[in-house]
């Protein structure tokens, strides 16, 4: 291509990119955010909620997954989250008592259970006095430290009804999180753990040894909420969203239990 070729090119690009719409940016990219602070649990549901609401062209998810505890403290010191999910209604409270979370709403349930690594061949049905202790021997249970994290503190109260807390306490491997909770099982670093068992189900490493009984702990309750002073046209469309028949479906693809 000669110097008059490269210059009648360049002289096209340029007209071209004067035209209305012309290089516009992707759509995705003028769409209102909207902030959301959620448990690490609805991770993978709430990403394909998201990728939904962007599709319909009604908003664009900035997400946030931690532990429950972590995100109240971070809406408490005022980061920018706009709607809140929880996985335990404590830290639901926490904010609402502050009077900052309003237009609550019940979102979703769920299930614990008893992991190991896919490998393990491990049994042990979730009973009164059952030998929990004994199977970990020299190991540790990977759990959500008790002390903030919702999965823990509802592991706390199971395993305290069934008379085992005191024996195993002392074998804990406390995690920030759920999903920090469960990858130190699907790495083998610990032989057993208790975790939601929306997560189990997405990680091919890890197995269900059990399932623990409704009555061994409190509902698993996931309170979702507007924080406010952030109640933004596209936050409210978001909450109103995830509660959809069509929200309902992806969460119960993906294990969680509707009310």
């Amino acid at each position: 291509m000669n110097r008059r070729h490269i210059l009648g090119f360049l002289t096209a690009c340029a007209m071209a990119a004067a035209l209305p719409g012309a290089f516009a940016p992707a759509a995705a990219a003028d769409l209102p955010e909207v902030k959301v602070f959620a448990a690490a649990s609805t991770t993978d549901a709430l990403n394909e909620l998201g990728a939904n609401f962007a599709a319909q062209g009604k908003g664009k998810l900035v997400p946030s997954y931690a532990s429950s505890s972590t995100l109240a403290k971070q809406v408490e010191n005022g980061a920018p989250a706009q709607i809140f999910i929880s996985a335990d209604e404590q830290w639901a409270d926490y904010l609402s008592e502050r009077k900052l979370l309003n237009s609550r709403v019940s979102l979703l349930g769920n299930r614990m259970v008893l992991i190991a690594p896919a490998n393990s061949k491990v049994e042990l049905g979730i009973l009164p006095n059952m030998p929990l202790a004994d199977v970990l021997k020299d190991g540790r249970l990977s759990v959500g430290d008790p002390d903030h994290v919702p999965v823990g503190i509802y592991a706390k109260a199971a395993l305290t009804k069934l008379g085992v807390w005191k024996a195993v306490e002392p074998k804990l491997a406390r995690a920030d999180s759920v999903r920090a909770a469960l990858a130190f099982v699907d790495r083998g670093e610990c032989p057993l753990g208790i975790v939601y068992a929306t997560d189990a189900w997405i990680d091919p490493k890890v197995r269900i040894v059990a399932t623990f009984p409704t009555d061994s702990h409190p509902p698993i309750i996931y309170p979702a909420g507007l924080v406010t002073g952030k109640e933004t046209p596209a936050a409210k469309e978001f909450l109103a969203y995830i509660q959809s028949p069509e929200a309902k479906d992806v969460w119960r693809k993906y294990g969680f239990l509707v009310p």
